[in-house]
């Protein structure tokens, strides 16, 4: 069943679109494409389109590729990205590891990479799902030797 979808913006038009840009909530931007699919607009259109383009968590991409498909756009589906989302990913994790005690625990260094590079632990967050601390403990133990 095809889901009705409105041709004007919604009234909180300007809240979503600050929403599907917010680079420290991935879940944020997720809902705010989510809820933007329901209105067919040519403003919708565009900030789907950057997500698209643009967004680090593949998710939000599929998502925005799905909507768009929708409202009869002629899209490609984005490729998953295989090595870092984000570039430099291993240098930002040195330099975080380096700005901790030599003994600090890996709760520490999650902390401070969610208060230093919000942006890098939400997307790769969104990213790798449950399996985040995994692969960023696994990052920060290769750091360690």
């Amino acid at each position: 069943m095809k889901k009705a979808v409105k041709n004007e913006l919604p009234e909180n038009y300007e809240e979503l679109k600050k929403a599907a840009n917010r680079n420290g909530s991935w879940r944020a931007r997720f809902d705010a494409v989510e809820e933007l699919g329901n209105y067919n607009a040519s403003q919708v259109v565009d900030i789907l389109n950057t997500r698209l383009a643009n967004d680090p968590v593949f998710k939000i991409q599929e998502a925005a590729y799905r909507i768009l498909l929708e409202f009869g756009e002629e899209v490609e589906m984005p490729k998953r990205k295989k090595f870092e989302m984000i570039k430099d990913t291993s240098k930002i994790l040195l330099r975080v590891k380096k700005s901790l005690p030599a003994d600090h625990a890996y709760e520490d260094f999650a902390a401070k990479l969610r208060r230093m590079r919000i942006d890098v632990y939400d997307a790769y967050e969104g990213e790798k799902g449950s399996e985040f601390h995994n692969w960023l403990e696994g990052e920060w133990n290769k750091l360690k030797k």
